[in-house]
């Protein structure tokens, strides 16, 4: 059967698929609108479950902060290739995942809520089909906190969030230039106390063997682990870690430096790398 040009392009908004491939649905479901959309979503299904095994390491980092400053999320919303991570419907697509994460404090919630007439996991599915390529959400965390502030990387790639103690007129400043050193310099924990137990007990353990193949007396390998471990503290914890700024001053040091008052109570970071 023919159908018109103005029926395929009522499809075409109504699903995002291509002009071609709206076409042929409609043509399959004789004319029928919502029939020729079950075509569609079907075909999305069949080539999500085809492309099920592939790595999806491309895509997107995108954040969001509220007005307050108080609360903030990023999301990842993968693919396959920089090809589609560069797309302008992939991107629009992204930007809509992250109003909506707004709403939602995990990643079970966010899959299951609406953009229009179905449910996010669904949506993916269907966007699958369009692009012809893996789509999923990679990643999803939220901070909350007196002052919020964050930074995302040229390309999109990796984004950042700090949580400070306190709002000042400072706030805004140090809690972007920290978002850009937890970005770049990628800390495990926020400081030593917060270092998970098993990462001190793995590289404990490395740094002994070490010292016992260098011959060092059992007398004093204690006191050199402890300083081993003090130097590996300042690589892994963001408060220890050299300003990427001011590499003379500890990051902690910096914030002290611009308002006594504030500190750094909690950071997350999101990477595609």
């Amino acid at each position: 059967m023919k159908v018109s040009a103005t029926e395929v392009n009522v499809l075409r908004k109504s699903t995002g698929a291509g002009m071609m491939d709206c076409k042929k649905a409609l043509i399959e479901a004789n004319g029928n609108h919502e029939k020729a959309i079950e075509i569609l979503r079907k075909k999305g299904q069949k080539v999500a479950a085809n492309r099920a095994e592939r790595e999806s390491t491309e895509g997107v980092v995108l954040l969001k902060i509220n007005e307050e400053k108080t609360e903030g999320v990023i999301i990842s919303l993968n693919c396959e290739t920089d090809f589609v991570a560069k797309n302008k419907d992939f991107l629009n697509f992204a930007s809509e995942i992250l109003n909506l994460s707004e709403n939602h404090n995990s990643i079970e919630e966010l899959l299951n809520s609406k953009i229009g007439s179905l449910s996010l996991a669904d949506k993916l599915v269907e966007q699958t089909g369009i692009i012809g390529e893996k789509i999923e959400i990679g990643n999803f965390k939220k901070l909350s906190g007196k002052h919020i502030g964050g930074y995302v990387h040229a390309g999109n790639k990796i984004a950042a969030m700090v949580a400070l103690t306190g709002s000042t007129p400072a706030s805004e400043e140090v809690s972007k230039n920290v978002a850009m050193q937890v970005a770049a310099m990628n800390p495990l924990a926020l400081n030593e106390n917060s270092v998970d137990s098993s990462i001190i007990e793995k590289e404990s353990e490395i740094i002994k063997e070490q010292l016992v193949k260098e011959g060092k007396p059992e007398n004093i390998i204690d006191n050199i682990m402890l300083g081993k471990l003090n130097r590996f503290y300042k690589d892994i914890t963001l408060l220890k870690q050299s300003y990427i700024k001011d590499s003379k001053i500890s990051v902690e040091d910096y914030v002290k430096s611009i308002d006594k008052g504030l500190s750094i109570a909690s950071f997350v970071r999101v990477s595609l790398v």
